[in-house]
């Protein structure tokens, strides 16, 4: 293992789990414990926990620190209230997106910024370059171990941690209190697999002592660690995208079905060309596809119409372990973008039929 690749808090006690490590995003990080599938499915019918402590964290704060949130991100930060959570993205200058994240509103001047591990050092950069308005940024991304603990079980399995009524924690708000006899850990009704549960922030120094005791509560309900193999197959199943694979510096948030995100009731960085590509509409678009044919779909792989025509290329593919079929995201032309299309994955000279999906692909 090189030297520059960072290590998580817990980076020894996955390799003592028997977690497969490798490198991904610059840090050391568990790809699987037992198998995918097996992973895969323990949090889609069970509860699992990933531990995602690369992610980056950054506290926005003071009276500058909405005024900067609004001009750097492309939803609209001014509706949260106290406790929510927002998915947004960093548009850049140029129609593409620095990166997606997830903004949390704990108070009127304190705000957090989750972002990808691998790019916590360009957001870092991107948003010192815009804060002109002078908000407070701290970038607390190397003292944070984050734990997603993911699956329909994961309340019942986790109640007994905290005084907090985990069934109040509703999808995309948050909490901060004790949790495993821990004070101030943030408690997020959030994840990047679609099968429920919550993400648990808490200072490194905690994080073995929550980690163990996530593990002795979740003991009944047959509770596993699950690593980032299985995280892949999970959010590829409910068509989120992945930064770096479906959305990049190139791609824009209309093009990547981000629209959602995307508000023109403010300004923000880029918001007037993404304004008039709204209304002139977008060339290319971001679907989900399931294949009609035994087969794997890889990213690259090119997407052709029935006459054999290359229309566009798959950006995340893999064998869905939920339905047992290839499933991906790719871009194609946009008058090949609507559900029910039928088009076919380029698979090593051979068109493999498809249809286009309307997301999640995993209709549970």
């Amino acid at each position: 293992m090189t030297d520059n690749i960072k290590k998580i808090q817990l980076n020894d006690l996955h390799v003592a789990l028997g977690g497969k490590m490798v490198p991904f995003a610059g840090y050391n990080m568990p790809v699987r414990y037992s198998s995918d599938i097996e992973e895969h499915k323990t949090v889609r019918e069970g509860v699992g926990v990933f531990d995602v402590s690369h992610m980056g964290e950054f506290m926005v704060t003071g009276p500058k620190a909405l005024e900067l949130i609004q001009k750097v991100t492309s939803n609209d930060a001014s509706k949260l209230t106290n406790g929510q959570a927002q998915y947004s993205c960093f548009p850049n200058e140029t129609g593409g997106i620095v990166d997606d994240l997830i903004v949390y509103k704990f108070e009127d001047e304190k705000y957090m910024l989750v972002v990808n591990a691998s790019n916590i050092d360009k957001d870092w950069a991107w948003i010192n370059q815009h804060n002109t308005m002078g908000a407070e940024l701290e970038n607390i991304s190397d003292s944070i171990s984050l734990f997603a603990v993911q699956g329909p079980k994961a309340i019942d399995a986790m109640q007994s941690l905290t005084p907090i009524n985990l069934s109040d924690v509703k999808f995309y708000h948050f909490t901060v209190g004790e949790f495993a006899g821990v004070k101030d850990v943030i408690i997020s009704g959030t994840g990047y697999t679609g099968a429920g549960g919550f993400e648990i922030y808490v200072k490194n120094e905690d994080a073995e002592e929550v980690w163990k005791a996530i593990f002795e509560a979740g003991k009944d309900f047959d509770i596993k660690p699950i690593g980032l193999g299985a995280r892949d197959t999970l959010r590829l199943e409910m068509g989120y995208c992945l930064y770096g694979n479906d959305i990049n510096d190139e791609t824009s948030p209309l093009e990547a079905g981000l629209g959602w995100i995307t508000k023109f009731t403010k300004e923000f960085i880029n918001s007037e060309n993404l304004k008039k590509q709204k209304e002139s509409g977008v060339d290319k678009k971001l679907v989900g596809f399931i294949l009609q044919e035994r087969g794997i779909p890889r990213a690259h792989y090119p997407i052709v119409n029935n006459t054999g025509e290359v229309i566009g290329e798959v950006t995340s593919g893999t064998q869905s372990p939920s339905m047992g079929v290839g499933i991906g995201l790719g871009y194609v032309k946009s008058e090949y973008g609507a559900p029910g299309t039928e088009i076919a994955i380029s698979i090593r000279n051979k068109n493999l039929a498809a249809k286009i999906e309307k997301l999640p692909l995993y209709k549970k």
